[in-house]
């Protein structure tokens, strides 16, 4: 069965989400939830520094082509869905520039933070 494999998979996600976690409070940043989930969708990482908050998405693959291929429209439209849910839930970052963010992590190198890497 597969489910191994996706446990497997489960696990990596979530360290790679604490890695980049860190590597984003390193840069300022100070993450507001990890793994937000609604009914419209789930994202990964929301940090703010600033002005700015930013609606993260990790992707752990073994190259930066593979992992910016993984976010797919389908994808970003559930982190938008997402995002739209979590603006209305916290009127404080509705006030602040939102910004759709990718984390690229690969083996054995630093985290690549992918500013504005996608609009609404």
């Amino acid at each position: 069965s597969g489910s191994g494999a996706r446990r497997s998979a489960n696990r990596r996600g979530a360290r790679a989400e604490t890695v980049a976690a860190w590597w984003l409070r390193l840069m300022g940043y100070r993450i507001a939830a990890r793994r937000f989930s609604c009914r419209g969708g789930e994202i990964d990482l929301i940090a703010r520094r600033g002005r700015i908050v930013a609606f993260i998405e990790v992707k752990y693959r073994r190259d930066e082509t593979a992992a910016a291929e993984a976010i797919t429209a389908a994808k970003r439209a559930r982190i938008i869905a997402a995002a739209q849910t979590w603006i209305a839930a916290h009127p404080d970052d509705a006030r602040r520039d939102g910004r759709f963010d990718a984390i690229l992590m690969r083996p054995w190198r630093l985290p690549m933070l992918i500013e504005d890497a996608w609009r609404m």
